[in-house]
């Protein structure tokens, strides 16, 4: 592959040229709704055991009580605050998705922004600014490497992402062009994560590390830690380095005009978003038909939904977030598809366990990844059909407002019946008239009663 030199220096201008009345209404509130989203999950997930671990571990070795961990009352250094709100925010497979690229876009980018903003004084415009630069370069790195990246076993939010935090805290730090083409620099060596980790608390791990890793980055290149000229595209730079047809163009066209936080999707389920449209259609079906008895389910979907989550055979909640087949099962069984439908007693639930033995599965390069169609016979010996062309919470059907809200709500009762999530729901909303943001974290965190 030839080396295109300018490329990332090109991207480094744009990040810090890039001014608040550059970005329109629609990013703007799009931007707003993945914060939203982003605390929703984050706080789902902040007190699993994975993040207990993870906490334990990084408090050992951390003097620093810089920042808060997301709805949890210690605090700890900035850099672990974006690991360990980054690691939650992804734990149960529950955050937004970058249709496009598999992205999930907001874990890696929103923590190490959110711990600034506690060290620094940062008004909602330039954290809302930062996110979304942040998000347009993770996106267009992403688009840069697909759609080849992930199939081959790259986890593509982890990879991607590292370069997404590192430009948006080159924002929020004021960097230089050369500073942030260093920062890009430091976060292309540290790109990494695999997709054998789906289904394991190690799948976490590279994202909590793409938003540590990234803030650690801006802050090295804002010190003078140098890097090279060329990261993403010379001649041994990120994409050589991962042996795809680089799609030149994803990278810088249209670059200001369009904006890919537009096309982020926001999951109503805790699992992959591939599933998402057959639980759509496995839901809607058993609360249609709350008495009928499936004997034999066949569904049909993008490669990608086999690629990823062909998985009869778990043992695990964790793994179940990654299955077809528990997913569908769990929906017709129970008629549900919340978190406790993603536990390890539900896949060890004997009726759950048995529908999973009935679902067949067929991939078709005509769908598209939010697509799905779905036959069922039941026990009168009838067959019934049904499809979808675009799942809930995506970009072609998207949730409301307030159901993002609720979610929110939901997910802050979890851990404390009592919790009252509005002011964080306000003040996210009202954020681009903040003049400051630093406790907008910690209203993530109950008050004791």
């Amino acid at each position: 592959m030839l080396p295109r030199p300018g490329v990332t220096k090109d991207l480094s201008r744009f990040v810090v040229e890039s001014r608040w009345e550059d970005i329109p209404a629609e990013a703007r509130h799009e931007a707003k709704r993945a914060l939203l989203n982003f605390f929703a999950v984050a706080l789902a997930g902040c007190r699993t055991e994975p993040v207990d671990i993870a906490l334990r571990t990084l408090g050992d070795f951390s003097g620093g009580r810089q920042a808060t961990v997301i709805g949890r009352p210690e605090r700890i250094d900035a850099l672990n605050a974006a690991f360990l709100n980054a690691a939650g925010a992804n734990v149960f497979d529950y955050c937004d998705t970058h249709l496009p690229t598999v992205i999930h876009p907001t874990a890696p980018v929103a923590p190490p922004l959110l711990a600034m903003a506690e060290l620094k004084s940062v008004s909602g415009r330039e954290l809302l600014l930062a996110f979304v630069l942040g998000v347009e370069i993770e996106c267009r790195v992403g688009l840069a490497v697909s759609p080849g990246h992930y199939p081959k076993g790259w986890h593509i939010t982890s990879t991607c992402g590292v370069f997404g935090a590192a430009a948006g805290a080159a924002k929020l730090l004021g960097l230089g062009t050369e500073q942030a083409v260093w920062s890009l620099g430091n976060a292309s060596t540290q790109s990494a994560g695999l997709c054998e980790c789906l289904g394991w608390p190690a799948k976490s791990l590279s994202v909590g590390n793409a938003a540590r890793n990234g803030l650690l980055s801006a802050l090295l290149a804002e010190r003078g830690f140098s890097g090279p000229q060329e990261p993403i595209a010379g001649a041994q730079g990120f994409l050589a380095a991962m042996g795809e047809p680089p799609n030149w163009a994803a990278l810088t066209d249209g670059l200001g005009k369009t904006w890919e936080v537009a096309n982020n999707s926001l999951k109503p389920y805790p699992s992959g978003f591939v599933i998402h449209p057959l639980l759509d259609l496995a839901l809607d079906w058993r609360l249609a038909n709350p008495e009928a008895t499936v004997e034999r389910v066949a569904v049909r979907g993008n490669p990608l939904l086999l690629q990823r989550t062909d998985r009869p055979k778990i043992s695990t909640g964790r793994e179940a977030q990654v299955s077809l087949q528990h997913a569908v099962a769990a929906a017709l069984v129970l008629g549900k598809a919340g978190l406790e439908q993603f536990t390890d007693a539900c896949v060890n639930d004997p009726a759950v366990a048995a529908m999973r033995h009935r679902i067949e599965t067929a991939s078709d390069t005509s769908f598209s990844t939010i697509a799905a169609e779905m036959d069922l016979w039941t026990s009168d010996g009838r067959k019934h059909s049904v499809s979808t062309k675009a799942a809930r919470g995506s970009v072609s059907n998207p949730l409301k407002d307030s159901e993002i809200e609720q979610k929110l709500r939901t997910e802050a009762a979890s851990w404390q019946p009592d919790h009252d999530i509005q002011a964080l729901i306000d003040a996210v909303w009202s954020l681009d008239r903040s003049d400051d943001v630093s406790a907008l974290v910690a209203m993530t965190v109950p008050i004791p009663r």
